[in-house]
Formats: C-alpha cells, sequence, structure tokens
C-alpha cells in the first residue's frame, strides 16, 4: 500500500481530477480529466445510518464496497448480512477498537469513504480521511466546536480533496417541488423560510440496551445505537442539536454560499422537562430510577433565528423531548408566495397561498396541484429508482449524486463550504444561549467566494 505522503501526492496529481474540486469551481477543468466507471468506498461506521448508505450502494454495479470500519460487533455484523443479501464481495473489516479506522484510511484501493459516526467523531474522521488523500461524504449533525467548522475547510483547501455534505432532505420530493417553484420565480422574491427538526426522540434517546426503540430509559454505557452516544448530548450541551435537515433545503433556495450567505444568529432555549418525564412515567423507569435524577442541559425547544447577508431571514426548531407527531417545520415565503409544510412530506401535505394566482381570495389552498405542476426535473426522472429507498426515497438521491459527482469529476451539490456553514450552528447557538441569546457572527468560510460562486444544486438532470 501507498503510505500517507505517497498517497496525497498521487491524490493531488490524479485522483482528485476523477472527483472534481467543489474548492475551486473555477478551476474544475483542470482536475477533471480522469472519470471513474467503478466508485471505491470504504464505511466508516456502519451503525444504522451507515447501514442506509450502504444498502444503496451494494444495489449498484458501479460501486465496490472495499472495506468498513465500525468497533461495534452487532453492527459489523448486521452489514455484513446486508453485503451477502445482495451477493457482492466481503469488504475487509477494520473493528479493533476506535482507531482502526485508520488502517482503513491506509489502503491504496478505496477513493472516498462514507463517515456516519456518531457526531463527535464526524470532524476528526474527515480530517484523517483528508489527509489520506480520500474523497470524504460525511453525514449530518452539528460541530462540537466552531474551530471544527473551519479545521475541515482548511484541510479541504490545503490538500485539495473534496468533501460532501450528504443531507438527504434537500432532496425530499416536496421540498424540490418548491425549489423548482422558486427558481421559477413563483415566490416573488423570498423573505423569510423556517423550518427545523420536529421530532419525538424519546424512544431513540432511551432504550433497555438491546432493542433501539421505545424499549426503556437506558443511555450512555447502557443504551444500545443512538441512545449509545446521543443523549449524552442533551445531558451536557444546549443548543439547536441537529440544524441540516430544516436549513439545508431552504439554504439552497435562498442561495446560501452562492451569491449569499449566512450572516449572524440568536438562539434561545426554553425550560427541560420532557426527558425526565418521559422516564419517570415509562414503564421501566420511574420516579426511584437512577436516570431520573439525570438532569438534562438540552432546553426542549430551542429556536434560533438567522439573518442572511441579501436580507432574508431563517427560523430554525429543534424540538425533540416532548411528545409530538414527525415534522421539519417548512415554510417558504416571498413577495408573491407562501408555502407551509405541517406533515412529514408529500406533494397533498402543508398549505400554499399565491395570492395574484388564486385571486386574491385570502385562503389556503391544497399545495397537491401546485407542487404535481412544478414537480422537480430530477424526481420525474428518478421516482421509479428511488422507491424503496430510505426516508421516502431522498436517501437514493443523495447517494446518487454522491457516487455521480465522483464518477463524473464534477463538484458536489453540497460541498465543504456547505457542511461548515451549516454545522457552525451549532456551536454558535449554544454560546448565544448561554449569553442570553446574544447575537452571534457567522464566519464566511468561503472567504468570500460566496459572492462569485454560482448555484449548482440539483440543476443537472443527473444529481
Amino acid at each position: 500500500m501507498l503510505n500517507n505522503i505517497h498517497r496525497r501526492t498521487f491524490i493531488r496529481n490524479t485522483a482528485i481530477a476523477g472527483a472534481g474540486l467543489a474548492l475551486m469551481p473555477n478551476d474544475l477543468k483542470a482536475f477533471a480529466a480522469e472519470k471513474k466507471s467503478k466508485v471505491r468506498i470504504g464505511m466508516i461506521a456502519v451503525g444504522m445510518r451507515g447501514q442506509s448508505h450502504l444498502e444503496e450502494w451494494l444495489q449498484r454495479d458501479d460501486v465496490e464496497i472495499v472495506a468498513m470500519a465500525d468497533p461495534q460487533e452487532r453492527m459489523m455484523n448486521d452489514a455484513l448480512t446486508l453485503v451477502k443479501k445482495y451477493g457482492k464481495k466481503e469488504p475487509v473489516i477494520y473493528k479493533n477498537g476506535d482507531y482502526d479506522y485508520r488502517n482503513l484510511l491506509k489502503r491504496d484501493d478505496i477513493d472516498a469513504v462514507m463517515i456516519s459516526s456518531p457526531w463527535e467523531w464526524h470532524i476528526s474522521q474527515g480530517l484523517d480521511a483528508i489527509k489520506a488523500g480520500k474523497i470524504v461524504g460525511m453525514e449530518v449533525c452539528g460541530a462540537i466546536k466552531l474551530q471544527d467548522c473551519w479545521d475541515i475547510v482548511n484541510a479541504s483547501e490545503k490538500y485539495k480533496i473534496p468533501v460532501m455534505m450528504m443531507e438527504n432532505v434537500c432532496y425530499r420530493r416536496d421540498v424540490m417541488a418548491v425549489l423548482n417553484m422558486v427558481r421559477q420565480g413563483m415566490f416573488g422574491e423570498l423573505i423569510h423560510a423556517q423550518g427545523g427538526y420536529e421530532h419525538d426522540l424519546r424512544g431513540v434517546l432511551f432504550n433497555d440496551g438491546v432493542t433501539p426503540y421505545n424499549s426503556g430509559v437506558e443511555f450512555g454505557a447502557k443504551g444500545f445505537s443512538e441512545a449509545h452516544w446521543r443523549t449524552n448530548h442533551y445531558v451536557n450541551r444546549n443548543a439547536e442539536l441537529y440544524p441540516t435537515h430544516g436549513l439545508g433545503p431552504v439554504a439552497m433556495m435562498m442561495d446560501i454560499n452562492r451569491g449569499n450567505r449566512l450572516t449572524r444568529l440568536s438562539s434561545f432555549a426554553s425550560k427541560s422537562r420532557g426527558l425526565h418525564k418521559y422516564i419517570v412515567e415509562h414503564p421501566k423507569g420511574g420516579a426511584n430510577h437512577p436516570n431520573a435524577k439525570v438532569k438534562f442541559k438540552q432546553g426542549d425547544i430551542v429556536t434560533t433565528h438567522l439573518q442572511c447577508a441579501n436580507g432574508e431571514t431563517i427560523l430554525l426548531t429543534h424540538d425533540t423531548s416532548l411528545q409530538r407527531p414527525y415534522n421539519l417545520g417548512f415554510r417558504v415565503q416571498g413577495t408573491e408566495g407562501l408555502w407551509q409544510d405541517y406533515s412529514s412530506g408529500g406533494l397533498d401535505k402543508g398549505f400554499i397561498y399565491m395570492e395574484k394566482r388564486m385571486d386574491h381570495n385570502d385562503k389556503w389552498d391544497n399545495p397537491e396541484k401546485w407542487l404535481k405542476e412544478y414537480d422537480h426535473p430530477l424526481w420525474k426522472k428518478y421516482e421509479i429508482n428511488a422507491q424503496g429507498a430510505g426516508h421516502g426515497g431522498m436517501d437514493w438521491f443523495v447517494d446518487n449524486a454522491f457516487i455521480e459527482c465522483i464518477k463524473r469529476g464534477v463538484e458536489f451539490p453540497m460541498d465543504v463550504y456547505d457542511l461548515a456553514a451549516w454545522y457552525s450552528i451549532t456551536p454558535l447557538s449554544e454560546k448565544s444561549i448561554a449569553e442570553g441569546g446574544s447575537l452571534q457572527t457567522i464566519p464566511d468560510f468561503t472567504k468570500g467566494k460566496w459572492q462569485n460562486r454560482k448555484p449548482i444544486f440539483a440543476l443537472n438532470d443527473e444529481y
């Protein structure tokens, strides 16, 4: 195998050509001389989210899963079962502790890695992958520290390794139809948008240590799957912990980092009651259960107000600790129209109002006829391919974009600058809440390039 130094040199001179350089779009042709027919993937973390990506790629002939790294025996076994299900060659396994993934990164037969680990590992593993010359796909979350965001941008620029932000909700069908309407001027000039993560996670944050959902009140060392690590963030932090599902789609509509950017934010958190109540009332919990004594720092409802350089505002809501139906709470409002989503998605859900086109009747309309008429070309073309894929099909689109961009040598539709800007909301909101809602400046991770960069998301009929 090539050592890290030789690998970096090799990547700079050749393999980057096959991946495209999202960082320097004006110079992309200089790096796109080599295209690939097959992408060789290394999976870093094959828990439930990692397995979703794995299953999508196991169904493709243009992807080879070369290696997988995960210290959890059960998750690795589940991933290997998927490989066997699809009749593919068994990948090389790295499961000897938390840092065995670094041995995966030493391989010279991997083009790209997919990072689906617990949040606190994303940036460090991404940095290791970049330094090893591997293209990076990184799952959603928020940064632990603001410096994390700068570190991933600086490393990506220094080593000229592209990073894709794997935000699947940007590909949700109704969201993409609204994006299509926005781009065709149906909403006029955009003024305000809302989004969030409004999802009852109590049954995810606690379990019995064996079954992942709704099975108990344990977490941390005694928890299974996300309860093993995610719940500790609620104990120790108070922030907009999961910003990208709500922010990503509206950021694309507002051309963030491509003619516009996020400039500042202010956040507030409610008191914390929901998780304690869940533990006390659960059949396996109770007032005398040890976890009933845990003090959760995370507020039940966190709201974050953002300002954009072009004058728009965005409101994010994090609501995961109380009883509620699932919803991402999207709202897109311009000078000519308004769409509100109060559902789990679907072209027939929510409300729409187009004043002039609806003859000033001051009544909401069901959005179905509008969203079907403006159904995004990508969904029209690939609806059959996306059937059965995770999260209503949007997982197929994000995984397809990652592979096709690498094969074709073109920019990722969501790049390292998007990742940094969206991830930064978490530590900035945490600081704002701690300081009573103080205004926080959102850094320009593009270092001025946002003024000349052009929108590219979903403008190619392949991804």
